[in-house]
């Protein structure tokens, strides 16, 4: 049976928060291998050491998202490199001088002088603007939205509605 990690070995990350040892994370690993073996979170408690099959459950949740963080990691990686080479294409066109042309030829002034178009500048800091918010999104730098109270409602009774439907092995607090 593994016990629960003692606190010499939980350590404090830079944010005051302690980190998972290794050997909670092997255990919540073991966790979600009983889970997919087709243990009941009671099962999993009992086997693994877990205080109560809640704790079993939160261990199965940790797992899943231990698996599924160094891909995400990834893509957030590729996405922000394909937007950073976006950045600059749009810059290099908002630093560009453009000419005006009308029916195929350069629009020129009194004195012969290139009308400059505005056109492409202000087109190019729109779609900065739009990047801009890609990275905000990526990185989920924008203000958290509002919820409404309906839907937290609505998720608090589909909850109770899986938790009658799981019967015992539902996992609880």
């Amino acid at each position: 049976m593994v016990q629960d990690d003692s606190p010499m070995e939980r350590l404090r990350n830079g944010k005051g928060r302690f980190d998972r040892s290794i050997t909670s994370v092997e255990r919540d690993a073991a966790a979600a291998g009983l889970r997919a073996d087709g243990k009941t979170y009671k099962e999993i408690a009992a086997e693994l050491g877990y205080s109560d099959k809640g704790e079993a459950w939160r261990g199965v949740q940790k797992a899943k998202a231990d698996v599924a963080r160094e891909p995400v990691a990834k893509l957030i990686q590729t996405e922000a490199a394909q937007l950073d080479a976006l950045y600059v294409a749009a810059l290099e066109v908002l630093e560009r001088d453009h000419v005006m042309v009308s029916h195929g030829r350069i629009v020129k002034d009194d004195d012969g002088e290139p009308l400059l178009d505005d056109g492409p500048k202000l087109n190019a800091i729109r779609e900065l603007r739009a990047l801009r918010e890609s990275y905000r999104k990526l990185f989920g730098t924008d203000a958290p939205s509002r919820v409404s109270v309906d839907a937290q409602q609505l998720g608090a009774e589909i909850s109770a509605l899986f938790d009658r439907v799981d019967g015992d092995d539902s996992p609880s607090a």
